[in-house]
């Protein structure tokens, strides 16, 4: 039987948000991950939905309860005369506004910059967009936003969503912006956060050729690769030197240099020892050996 492995025990967050008081318009994943990691780190969050709702509670009830943990949803159609009153009620009490729609969405709801910093001096808004500058009205989602910057190479989808959440770690980074620029100078500031170049910086490792696949990360390096072994997979992650020694000496190879340890013969050594190791004697070599891999199903 497979032990469980034990995960790392979370990390404190400071409350460097304590007391700033955030509204979000947005909906489905990138401003509402943004909005809990806010929470996360002490600011009240307001989230203000449609009568239908979040499209995330028919995508997964889950992660929709998940993100919604600690945050006021109400529920206002911005549309209506009674939807802009809820709106400009809160405003009234917002330090920075968060919002997902496109350019032209914002002006027919009335959330244009200009508009709001006039009625509004302090507040600050972070504006998510698909696509930055002059592509902001096109149509798209991660998966798009990620094929155009080379991260979808086959015909299977990407393991998680990465630009919707790299996004929304952009877009809690310039919360944080806004609400250093408000206490240095008491006004608001806008931001503008593209989902498409939050895929464009997680691409810089391919596009500087590192996880290509000649590239030390993209499979070149024996000891940074994902093997077969007797009854799953195994990562293997011993690039250092020391880690790339101590895995050879397991497979029963001599200690190679970085040029030995990009050849194919050393690749199928590796894979050869691998394939007749279960996860449990993985397991334990890791753990012995100090080699650093993690055994998967």
């Amino acid at each position: 039987m497979t032990k469980t492995k034990l995960q790392a025990p979370a990390l404190k967050i400071p409350q460097v948000l304590k007391g700033v008081r955030l509204l979000s318009l947005a909906l489905n994943l990138p401003g509402p991950a943004a909005l809990m990691r806010c929470q996360q780190m002490g600011a009240r969050c307001v989230k203000l939905e449609p009568p239908i709702g979040d499209p995330m509670q028919h995508f997964s009830a889950v992660a929709y309860d998940q993100l919604q943990s600690g945050i006021k949803v109400i529920k206002a159609d911005l549309k209506t005369a009674a939807g802009q009153k809820t709106l400009h009620r809160e405003l009234a009490k917002t330090d920075v506004l968060i919002t997902s729609f496109r350019p032209s969405a914002i002006e027919k709801l009335g959330l244009n910059w200009k508009h709001l910093h006039r009625l509004y001096p302090a507040l600050s808004q972070v504006a998510i967009f698909g696509s930055p500058g002059a592509r902001a009205e096109e149509p798209g989602h991660d998966l798009t936003y990620l094929a155009d910057n080379g991260l979808v190479p086959g015909l299977e989808l990407p393991a998680t969503l990465y630009a919707d959440m790299g996004g929304s770690l952009t877009v809690s980074e310039a919360v944080l912006q806004a609400v250093m620029s408000q206490r240095n100078n008491g006004k608001g500031i806008q931001l503008e956060i593209a989902l498409a170049s939050a895929a464009q910086y997680l691409a810089l490792p391919r596009h500087w050729g590192l996880t290509q696949p000649s590239g030390f990360v993209g499979g070149a390096h024996a000891g940074y690769r994902v093997y077969a072994c007797k009854n799953g997979r195994v990562a293997v992650a011993a690039l250092e030197p020391h880690f790339a020694a101590a895995l050879c000496a397991a497979a029963g190879l001599a200690a190679s240099d970085v040029a030995s340890l990009q050849t194919q013969a050393t690749r199928d050594a590796i894979a050869r020892f691998l394939k007749k190791q279960t996860r449990q004697q993985l397991d334990a070599l890791a753990a012995a050996k100090d080699i650093p891999l993690h055994t998967m199903a």
